[in-house]
């Protein structure tokens, strides 16, 4: 169930930013589904209604500037969750001690148990992590961050299997990422560079001045800034620039105890501890070091800010970033002078994510390609939906009215597919384009998925034990916001197979696992 009137909010929104309502209500065209096919996970009635009336470059604003906290029931859901509880420092302290007890057992038999039980607490965590993503993907009416959200775990990507990391995914997710989703990239990229789960998983936590790591380096330069060096972004940097800036990088890692670390009076001020955050002066190379050209002299944590500054501002950055962001929402192959617009919107900004979003969501060259596919524009038109779009956009139309109780169907459809939240292994995040989920297994994947949700046997309304809860029946998709905003969308085959439907629960099916609903 929505928590809130996505209206109200919205309207509330452009209220306290001197917007105002319109009042109007204006016709909803192939167009406009397609357009919020895009801005959000997927349309339901409120996020129409509020689309319809307030237009579209107010509700665009409105989704730029969301406040920061979620809507009152989300909120409270959000809370009771254990991950809610106690920050990643906390919970790594913990773990370290029950290792160390666990250790000290004296038979084997007791030392098995109690490292089950442990691994039983990490798997919940992660499962909570994941639940906590998906509620707010389905249940905000603040859509477009949470695609963000998703959009930039996936840029900045971490594997939850790695080590401590699904410790410490909660708060990497919630402190570091989320928050900075739409705002300055710059602040989003030393956020990601001071997280404990992201130091850990490209093993930075481990590099020293005298045993330097070139992981996470690499990587920030090719996967979170640049792209590769010589590709489509034009970065030139080298094989130099990237050892340099791993001595830049030196230092960063995790505190080993929650007392923070005794110093001499001369490494002393350059400490650095937040949480379970640490900068170690005595782990880190204080030479002066040169990276694309610049000298960056030897001053402690300083150094990372001022390197991750010089990479945001790089022209490469802003043409890499803009590039993958079109990808996401636009086309597999966006157009290029579209992409040329959002760079220099990145560099005249400074890197403001809202500001390079609303220059491509409001672009004529696309909004005419969505709203005519007789003119040459089909193939810029759509955009296949990747899985975690088409399950979140299928239970949202679905069970608009009414309140998931088990997410553990929805976290198993995710990894059935191929793209599990925190997930993926390798650290250059799933892939965006259209190839990577069509295969033949995939789609009869989908339509078993379209056929458990459209019959009303997914077990969503099961308790979190999968022992059985309120029965919920199926969904009434066959509605009036069905036939006023999905309908006229359909092509000629999807609504000739609806028309050979026997039931409800057919006919929902047919809706969900059909090439129209694929498509974003």
């Amino acid at each position: 169930m929505r928590q809130v009137s996505v209206i109200g909010l919205l309207a509330a929104a452009l209220i306290a930013g001197g917007g105002g309502v319109s009042g109007r209500t204006a016709p909803f065209t192939r167009a406009d589904l397609r357009w919020l096919g895009r801005v959000t996970f997927g349309v339901d009635s409120q996020i129409v209604g509020s689309y319809r009336k307030l237009g579209r470059e107010k509700f665009l604003d409105a989704q730029l500037h969301p406040p920061k906290d979620d809507p009152g029931g989300l909120h409270a859901a959000i809370a009771a969750l254990t991950i809610s509880q106690k920050g990643a420092d906390a919970r790594v302290f913990e773990i370290r001690q029950e290792n160390q007890r666990i250790n000290a057992l004296g038979s084997d038999e007791e030392k098995q148990k109690a490292r089950m039980a442990l691994n039983q607490a990490a798997n919940l965590a992660v499962y909570e992590t994941a639940r906590r993503h998906l509620m707010r993907a389905i249940d905000s009416p603040w859509q477009l961050r949470e695609e963000m959200t998703w959009f930039w775990m996936n840029h900045f990507s971490v594997f939850s299997g790695k080590g401590n990391v699904r410790y410490t995914l909660a708060d990497y997710e919630e402190q570091a990422v989320r928050p900075h989703a739409l705002g300055k990239f710059r602040d989003l990229v030393l956020a990601t560079a001071t997280s404990p789960a992201m130091l850990e998983y490209l093993d930075n936590a481990q590099s020293a001045a005298n045993r330097i790591n070139e992981n996470y380096a690499r990587e920030l330069m090719e996967l979170h800034t640049l792209g590769v060096s010589g590709g489509p972004s034009g970065s030139r940097y080298t094989q130099q620039d990237v050892q340099e800036l791993a001595r830049v990088l030196t230092g960063l890692g995790l505190a080993a105890t929650p007392q923070p670390l005794k110093l001499g009076p001369q490494l002393a001020p350059l400490y650095v501890r937040q949480g379970l955050f640490e900068f170690n002066p005595s782990r880190h190379d204080r030479n002066t070091k040169t990276v694309l050209g610049e000298k960056i002299a030897g001053k402690g944590m300083d150094e990372v800010e001022t390197a991750v500054t010089l990479l945001c501002r790089q022209p490469a950055t802003a043409r890499f970033i803009s590039a993958k962001l079109a990808t996401y929402f636009v086309a597999d192959d966006p157009p290029p002078a579209l992409v040329d617009r959002m760079a220099r919107t990145f560099e005249k900004t400074d890197g403001d994510i809202a500001a390079v979003l609303r220059v491509m969501f409001l672009d004529k060259e696309f909004l005419a390609a969505l709203a005519d596919d007789a003119g040459g524009h089909r193939e810029r038109a759509t955009k296949f939906k990747d899985p975690m779009t088409f399950v979140v956009s299928s239970v949202r139309l679905a069970y608009e009215d009414k309140a998931l109780t088990n997410y553990h169907p929805l976290v198993g459809w995710l990894q059935q597919l191929g793209e599990p939240l925190y997930g993926r292994v390798t650290p250059d995040g799933y892939p965006l384009g259209e190839a990577a989920w069509t295969s033949s297994g995939q789609m009869v994947r989908r339509f078993e998925i379209a056929r458990a949700i459209g019959s009303g046997n997914a077990g969503l309304f099961n308790n979190e034990d999968n022992s059985p809860g309120t029965a919920a029946g199926f969904p009434m998709l066959t509605s009036r916001f069905y036939y006023d905003a999905i309908e006229p969308s359909l092509g000629p085959r999807t609504r000739a197979a609806l028309g050979k439907s026997n039931s409800q629960q057919e006919w929902n099916t047919v809706l969900l696992a059909s090439p129209d609903w694929m498509e974003r």
